[in-house]
């Protein structure tokens, strides 16, 4: 079921206020539970964990930024 413009808005909003620094929290934890690895490896997951929170939320990201497809012009 494809979501509408205006639910993708809202979704990316509560995705980027809400589950963005649950997840910046959890990353850290991870590095804490490594017992502060080297520099080289610290970088690495944090770039990895980085990009990977991105890929499940790419729908809903998509044309959220441009106009309504929707809007009466």
């Amino acid at each position: 079921m494809a979501l509408s413009y205006k639910a993708r808005k809202r979704w990316s909003l509560v995705i980027l206020l809400v589950g963005l620094p649950v997840y910046i929290v959890a990353c850290v934890t991870v590095i804490n539970w490594l017992d502060r690895p080297s520099v080289l490896i610290e970088l690495l997951v944090y770039v990895g964990l980085g990009v990977l929170w991105a890929f499940p939320f790419k729908f809903v990201f998509m044309g959220v930024g441009q106009e309504d497809p929707d809007a009466d012009r």
